[in-house]
């Protein structure tokens, strides 16, 4: 039956809220009520933030020295213009030399202020970017290390996305954020404090009239931390939804596809503008109420100013000094108040980042002794295995492999073939059971040097941006032009390649989309077979192969094959007559074994398989 598009959609909701359920604060923004858990989060996530910026804390501690230098500089101008006004308007003569050395002192800490406010931006940005590319690294090493799982059940263009984007907003709106708001902190202080110097009434109206500011954008930033949320989830989903669309268009034109992805689109792109649109609704009228506040501290100095000039308690000057500490002391509570909706973002985005930084990384090999070259003996011992805990695939599989035997799998779809193989190149780890390879037990040895031992061609070919050599390379960096060359006119991968205007510096695109696929799995092989491993992996390796590249590649076969044990999965049945042994799965059980011979002889289940290629297809 075709499905909806709300059946669609809400396959793809439910597919990233499983994905996220490991993210509670995104899922689940509002679940936390105590205000005291809230703000404990919140330094827990700033904490965890510069914990990864460690390396460069010297460029944050730079810019700290740089904000208190100008902070000060910048506090000193106000009284040095109140100065000059005075000096000009007071009673008698002007004393132009005292107002030229006021006025060029008040010059020299507006530069020094200006200098050092650079020079906090400098060390800031420096800081963040730093930050930010290290944050990526960790991040990229990170999905080196998380069981193949992981990836398997993540939403790749999402995992993109908390990589790129969430990082972004994570250091711009947390460590940029910090800056401001230490940056704010010295200057509120500071601004207090020249204030109840100059004169305590108007230095009272200030105080108590400007923080109104920030009681309003904590208000505002609590509203604003769902829909913040909301919008990471929904960008992530947006990425993810892109990347399938883009990687599988030749599908999406197959089946003429494209109105209904294009209407999928339209309805996921619609969530994510919502969630927008009221992020940054939030986002933006912070700033405009903190100018509304300041508004009214510009009113209550000029009022009291203006009482105190009338008894003569204060000087025309000093109100002028008192209103531009009154813009100064607003302007950290204008930039808080952005800052903190800021925040909400970065929070947001730390807990998508962090949910993947402290996911449980494969277990251990450090400690593991290294694996030689393996002969080829395998031994599979009551071997059990499932994806869900529920749902058995592998049950009681046992398998004794000697060296250099050709071993073929075969069995209907979802019997466990492919399986099998990612559990024996260790892809996925055995619920309970072993296997062993002479004699190493597969957890008892490094990963690398297990997996060193084995050569795998799969049906779907995977080329990375880079040479046509580089490809063939992949494995084996050391590799001569001479082996490479060699093993490409074994596999017939040299007689396309000399062809190419760039010969085998031909640059193939991500996926190698600008070649063939029978080139693809042509250099996939070659790829292989210049390893030299002890065991092959060929999961339908030819099935995208002309008869007639097949027949030299299944030469090229024979004689990589030979003493090797290789490991033959296949749904052509006729490609396996010459194996040692054939391996009849069913439901992740082996129902039978023996050679071609003795299964058809047995007239089981591997005979109705093997003569259902040759019936005749009726209406």
């Amino acid at each position: 039956m075709k499905k909806t598009d709300k059946e669609l959609l809400n396959r793809r909701k439910n597919k990233i809220d499983i994905i996220d359920d490991n993210v509670p604060m995104i899922t689940k923004a509002t679940s936390v009520t105590s205000k005291k858990v809230k703000f404990k989060k919140a330094f827990q996530t700033i904490g965890k933030t510069l914990k990864y910026g460690k390396p460069y804390h010297k460029y944050l501690y730079l810019a700290i020295l740089a904000i208190i230098i100008s902070t000060i500089f910048e506090l000193l101008v106000p009284i040095y213009i109140g100065k000059c006004i005075d000096n000009i308007i007071g009673i008698g003569n002007v004393d132009f030399n005292n107002l030229w050395q006021t006025a060029l002192v008040l010059v020299g800490f507006i530069i020094i202020s200006a200098l050092f406010s650079w020079l906090t931006n400098y060390w800031t940005n420096l800081y963040c970017f730093k930050s930010a590319e290290y944050l990526r690294t960790i991040f990229f090493n990170k999905i080196n290390s998380v069981p193949l799982k992981f990836i398997d059940t993540n939403q790749h263009g999402d995992l993109l996305s908390r990589m790129i984007n969430d990082v972004d907003i994570l250091t711009d709106g947390i460590l940029q954020g910090l800056s401001s708001i230490i940056n704010g902190i010295v200057t509120i202080i500071g601004t207090l404090v020249c204030m109840f110097i100059l004169n305590v009434p108007m230095a009272l109206v200030v105080a108590f009239i400007t923080p109104l500011s920030l009681f309003l954008s904590l208000y505002i930033a609590k509203k604003a931390y769902k829909m913040f949320a909301a919008q990471a989830k929904n960008e992530g989903e947006i990425n993810g939804y892109l990347e399938e669309f883009i990687s599988g268009g030749r599908i999406v034109k197959a089946f003429n596809y494209e109105k209904q992805a294009v209407d999928d689109f339209e309805k996921i792109n619609s969530e994510y503008y919502k969630a927008s649109e009221s992020a940054e609704f939030f986002s933006n009228i912070a700033n405009p109420a903190t100018r509304f506040i300041n508004g009214l501290v510009y009113v209550g100095v000029g009022c009291a100013g203006t009482l105190l000039a009338i008894n003569n308690t204060v000087s025309i000057g000093l109100i002028s000094s008192f209103l531009n500490y009154a813009n100064t002391f607003g302007r950290p509570f204008n930039e808080l108040s952005v800052e903190i909706t800021e925040l909400q973002a970065a929070f947001a985005s730390a807990d998508r980042i962090f949910a993947v930084l402290e996911a449980e990384d494969e277990k251990s090999d450090e400690n593991l002794p290294e694996m030689g070259k393996a002969d080829g003996n395998i031994i599979v011992k009551n071997a059990y295995f499932s994806y869900v805990p529920k749902v058995k695939l592998i049950k009681d599989f046992n398998l004794d492999v000697k060296k250099g035997q050709k071993i073929a799998i075969v069995g209907p779809t979802g019997c466990g073939k492919t399986t099998f193989i990612n559990l024996l190149m260790r892809f996925y780890d055995l619920t309970d059971g072993t296997i062993m390879l002479d004699g190493n037990v597969i957890t008892q040895v490094k990963r690398n040097s297990w997996r060193k031992n084995f050569g795998m061609v799969l049906q779907d070919t995977w080329l990375f941006s880079a040479t046509i050599k580089e490809n063939l390379a992949y494995g084996c960096p050391n590799a001569t032009d001479e082996d490479i060359i060699k093993i490409c006119k074994l596999t017939g991968v040299h007689d396309f390649v000399e062809k190419l205007p760039s010969g085998y510096n031909t640059m193939v695109t991500e996926g190698g989309n600008n070649i063939s696929q029978g080139q693809r799995q042509l250099i996939c092989i070659a790829r292989i077979m210049l390893m030299e491993p002890s065991i092959l992996i060929l999961d339908e390796a030819t099935s995208n192969i002309d008869t007639r590249s097949e027949i030299k590649i299944q030469k090229a076969f024979d004689l990589m094959m030979e003493g090797r044990t290789t490991f033959i999965v296949a749904h052509r049945l006729s490609t396996i007559k010459n194996a040692d042994l054939i391996l009849v799965m069913n439901k992740g059980n082996i129902i039978e074994q023996g050679t071609h011979i003795e299964l058809l002889q047995k007239h089981g289940f591997y005979y109705h398989l093997y003569n259902s290629q040759f019936e005749k297809v009726t209406d």
